[in-house]
């Protein structure tokens, strides 16, 4: 199932950010247990200050403001404990959705595009990534930092309304610094992000190059290429950096400063010798707790300044997230499932890739009856493999009309649930041969992948290596015909009532081709099948043939 929805409006990183936020992460519970966390620090002062004022009272006084400095240090500890666990999980759930969000729009997008492999990998990955701060970190900060500087005010107020003055007072220089420093760094923060992201894609491209690049003696240059965008990277990161010191000095000034006047109009209130009258006299234990309560007033401000740069990162990572993320929900996709073999019918059929001059393939119509075999022939570029993405929904339908037993085929009619697939080349996972069939259908039990295996003829590897065998990303130790028979093995495994092959004995030597072909013609009965092939072996085993001509 898969959602298909208009383009939606253009959205803001702030909009953008609040979309794929879903409510459950919107963190009150961390926002509560950093408000909490203020509480006990409101505590802890009044633990301090009593305990102060009893030290000459002997131990019997001293004790109970001890116990309560302990416990309430030790209820900070706590809160803050749980505060980033329930952040970190509530990040890993919002990051595991948006993922899921971003591959099935990777998987669903026309072929073609300006997106290099390595670029979207970086998004999957990196761009993700930036959000996690955001939501474990940020989100639950500026909450609390709504919250927990006006209850520290408010106690002050009641200890000292002086005192809660002077908080108040300082604090606009503090946020106004925030502010300045908000704003410096989130265009820092944005090429900075850039220039990372351009990094990952590039990195990753050549990794995926590397065999290429070793045999054209081009390691060399490729490696400067790399050193020039990491140079870029750490340039930038460095700029971000300088911001972030900047920043955090000012915000620390302002804060400290604001501490610092609070102990001295306390000393001095205390002493008598404010040069200026005041309407309040403080005591010991109410100079103490001001006193002490001065550094909790700006810790939660403190914190989401702390946090502010993940903000930034994941601003300019969603600016880069693909829109179909921010649409609201739209049309549902149904996933046709017969259960028996279908009738397929193509009529004046095209198929045209956005940006291309030239259609893949026009007016193309072919009936195909229930459990029949037909092979699409014809040179390359003709549009066979096409034909077969676009029953597949990886390909668009331009013009004509697609039924499966009658039912139109189309945006939103699916058929790759109730198909079998077989591509030129398959995909092979660094895992075991168990994975690598399973993948087809992860709910298959242990018999049915080596049933699957030994109908698709890999009854010899798997008497010499076993389906626990282990498997590299590029099929190391795995002939060509090996591969090919993985890939059939997968379409066997899946209850399908439609086999779609391409090209299934590409680059196979003629006894490993006649040897594959007799396992096809077993594998094809009681599916529809469509065939796309140059080899005429294979094609003898259709019951019709179809010829298809380049287009121009």
């Amino acid at each position: 199932m898969r959602s298909i929805s208009a383009r939606p409006d253009p959205l803001d990183a702030v909009q953008r950010l609040a979309r794929i936020v879903p409510p459950a992460a919107r963190l009150w519970p961390a926002t509560a247990l950093l408000v909490g966390d203020t509480l006990a620090g409101i505590g802890f002062a009044a633990g301090i200050s009593g305990a102060v004022v009893q030290v000459a009272a002997g131990w019997g006084a001293l004790l109970p403001w001890v116990v309560l400095v302990v416990a309430a240090g030790m209820v900070r500890g706590g809160c803050a404990l749980l505060a980033a666990r329930i952040g970190a999980e509530a990040a890993q759930r919002t990051k595991r959705g948006v993922r899921a969000a971003l591959v099935t729009d990777l998987l669903a997008r026309a072929p073609g595009g300006r997106a290099t492999t390595g670029t979207l990998l970086a998004t999957c990955v990196d761009e993700v990534e930036a959000l996690d701060g955001y939501v474990a970190r940020f989100l639950p900060a500026r909450s609390a930092g709504a919250l927990a500087p006006l209850l520290v005010l408010a106690v002050t107020a009641i200890a000292s309304p002086i005192a809660a003055a002077i908080l108040g007072i300082t604090l606009i220089p503090f946020v106004a610094a925030m502010i300045l420093a908000g704003g410096a760094a989130a265009e820092e923060s944005r090429r900075q992000f850039g220039a990372l992201s351009r990094l990952s894609g590039l990195f990753a491209d050549r990794i995926r190059a590397l065999p290429i690049l070793l045999a054209f003696g081009g390691e060399q240059r490729e490696a400067e290429r790399l050193g020039t965008a990491s140079d870029d990277v750490a340039l930038r990161t460095m700029r971000v950096l300088r911001v972030a010191f900047l920043s955090s000095a000012s915000l620390e000034f302002f804060a400290a400063l604001s501490v610092a006047l609070v102990a001295v109009y306390a000393g001095f209130n205390l002493l008598g010798l404010l040069p200026f009258p005041v309407p309040e006299k403080l005591d010991l234990a109410r100079a103490f707790f001001v006193l002490a309560l001065a550094p909790e007033f700006y810790l939660p401000m403190r914190r989401l300044a702390a946090a502010y740069h993940d903000k930034q990162a994941a601003q300019t990572a969603v600016e880069r997230f693909p829109d179909v993320l921010f649409a609201p929900p739209g049309v549902t996709v149904a996933a046709l499932a017969p259960e028996t073999a279908p009738r397929i019918t193509l009529t004046d059929v095209a198929i045209a890739y956005p940006g291309s001059d030239a259609p893949a393939i026009a007016n193309v119509s072919i009936d195909i009856a229930p459990c029949e075999i037909v092979a699409v022939v014809g040179p390359s570029g003709s549009g066979k493999s096409s034909l077969l993405h676009l029953l597949l929904g990886l390909a668009p339908l331009s013009a004509g009309r697609v039924t499966i037993d009658g039912v139109d085929l189309g945006a939103e009619i699916s058929l790759a649930a109730a198909s079998a697939w077989v591509g030129q080349t398959p995909l092979i996972i660094p895992a075991t041969l168990r994975a690598n069939i399973a993948l087809a259908w992860p709910t298959a039990t242990a018999d049915e992948i080596e049933q699957a295996a030994l109908r698709a003829g890999l009854g010899p590897m798997l008497a010499a290596r076993g389906l626990d065998a282990p498997i590299d990303a590029r099929g190391g130790g795995l002939s060509g015909g090996e591969i090919r028979r993985i890939a059939l093995a997968r379409a066997l495994l899946k209850p399908s009532a439609v086999l779609l092959l391409d090209e299934p004995t590409a680059h196979l030597d003629q006894a490993g081709e006649a040897a594959l072909v007799e396992t096809i013609r077993a594998a094809c009965r009681g599916s529809t099948t469509l065939i796309a092939t140059h080899s005429a072996v294979l094609a003898a085993i259709a019951d019709r043939i179809v010829s298809l001509e380049p287009r121009a």
